[in-house]
Formats: structure tokens, sequence, C-alpha cells
């Protein structure tokens, strides 16, 4: 004889931890996006170095610098959340088997995910953007 808790313990174990697993490993792919986001933003924001020197010299204000970066960023991550959309719609149909209690086109996912990835994305542009920003004109022009 055993407890009722015990046994239904037991019986959700394994999706539990399937779900956990995932859970995971979601949130090692989002920090390795944001990671390559930082690195992309960098790097544009290095070979970009001149252009932004030139436009602080000519009297661009740091948050006219830190807009530029911030909205080249986000588009990128923007025509990202529309593709990822409209595959992640046309998968849902294949995946509606594992799918329990969820509808495959679950318009609170379809929401949350593109507002994560902006946000995540905003939070990787945000210090290449302030450091292209504070560049000095004198020394960029060099």
């Amino acid at each position: 004889m055993r407890a009722l808790d015990e046994i239904a313990s037991r019986a959700v174990s394994t999706p539990r931890f399937a779900a956990s697993l995932l859970g995971a490993f979601a949130l090692l792919a989002l920090a390795l996006a944001v990671v390559g986001v930082y690195g992309t933003v960098s790097l544009f924001v290095a070979q970009r170095g001149r252009e932004i020197g030139v436009r602080l010299a000519l009297g661009a204000e740091p948050r006219e610098i830190i807009r530029l970066v911030l909205r080249q960023g986000l588009a990128l991550a923007a025509m990202g959340a529309v593709i990822g959309l409209v595959a992640a719609s046309l998968a849902a149909r294949a995946l509606t088997s594992w799918l329990y209690g969820v509808a495959p086109l679950d318009p609170v996912t379809f929401a949350a995910v593109p507002v994560v990835l902006g946000l995540a994305t905003l939070a990787a542009c945000i210090v290449p953007a302030r450091r292209g920003a504070a560049l000095d004109p004198i020394t960029a022009l060099r």
C-alpha cells in the first residue's frame, strides 16, 4: 500500500523532469542569443566608430546615437520574431500531440515570446549603444 500522493508523484515524475530539462535548455538558448546579439551589436558599433565619431563631431546628441544603435538591433530582432512566429505557427500543427492542456496556437505564448525576446535584445543592445554614444569624436576620427 502506498499513499496517493506518492503514486501521483511517480506518475508525473518523468514528464516533470522533461519539462524542467526543456526549460533549462530554453534559458540556455536565451542566454546564448543575448550573448550573440551583444557581440553582433558590439561589432556594429566598432566597425562604425568613425561614422559615430563624425555624427558626434557634427553635433549629434549621445541619445541619438543610442537610438540609432537600438533601432538597428531591435529591427533585426523584429524580423527574427516575425520569421519565428511564422515558423512556430507552421510547426505547431506537428507538435499538437505533445501539447497537454495548451492549444497549438496559444495566443498568450505567441504574444509573450516576442516580448521576452524583445526585452532580451534591448538588454543586449544597451551596453554597446552606450559605449558608442560615449566615443570621443577626436579619437574616433584619427
